[in-house]
């Protein structure tokens, strides 16, 4: 599956693929190693060297963008669709969250999860061209709603990842029936009052900008070092805005 390529930089042009294959998902767990563990201090608990990987892997498909200048993967998502999730014990989320009000809702799910972006493309059209390869696939496999874990750095003890929940969540919460309870609410010295705005991460910052809300509290996720939230998109607002720029009917 190609996505039209958008240039981000001078001689630098992106394409974008869906895939299974092992040896592209190897390429992409490997710069999710770089990412969360040598960039952000993530311990994994890979069973490989080098590579980030879980049980989920196999169960999802991968999103890549890939420069055609020079081959790299540099930025990666996957996706868990619902019908999938069932069959194996349900959604990564679901480590972290309390999803059964949420999954009460008729309707069908997919969750996001794994989401990078090398850091020489984090001001360039990666992202971009990433959404509109998760559009095409949320429109073609009918999902009606969009879930996964957006992480907040909680390597200054937790104090601003809590003001950038407490702040999402005046800004942008969930109604009642899609709210999700935290399996392990964030550490005692990480509850703050919220005393001026904070800088929101630039991937929630764009999470929001497609519409999302966030679904209640974080959770303190001890292994990657951050506290993540629960984010629902739902699929006709996304795919909606994508549609007009990037997708090909």
């Amino acid at each position: 599956m190609q996505v039209q390529p958008l240039v981000s930089k001078p001689g630098r042009a992106l394409t974008t693929q869906i895939t299974r294959d092992p040896a592209l998902l190897m390429v992409a767990q490997q710069l999710r190693y770089e990412v969360f563990s040598e960039e952000y201090g993530a311990d994994l608990g890979s069973a490989t060297p080098g590579l980030d990987t879980d049980r989920f892997d196999e169960h999802c498909e991968h999103v890549l963008v890939i420069d055609q200048d020079t081959g790299e993967v540099v930025a990666t998502t996957r996706i868990l669709h619902g019908r999938v999730a069932a069959q194996i014990g349900g959604f990564y989320s679901e480590e972290e969250f309390d999803l059964s009000r949420l999954k009460a809702n008729p309707g069908t799910f997919a969750e996001l999860g794994r989401t990078c972006v090398h850091p020489a493309y984090r001001s360039g059209s990666a992202l971009s061209q990433m959404w509109a390869a998760v559009s095409q696939y949320l429109v073609r496999e009918r999902i009606d709603y969009l879930i996964g874990c957006a992480s907040i750095s909680m390597l200054d003890g937790g104090g601003k990842a809590w003001r950038i929940a407490q702040q999402l969540q005046a800004d942008h919460l969930a109604p009642e029936s899609f709210q999700v309870t935290p399996r392990r609410a964030l550490p005692h010295l990480a509850n703050t009052p919220v005393s001026a705005p904070v800088k929101i991460p630039p991937l929630i910052r764009t999470y929001m900008r497609l519409g999302a809300e966030v679904c209640g509290a974080p959770c303190w996720d001890p292994s990657f070092r951050c506290a993540d939230m629960l984010v629902l998109l739902k699929v006709e607002q996304v795919a909606g805005r994508f549609a007009r720029k990037y997708l090909r009917q």
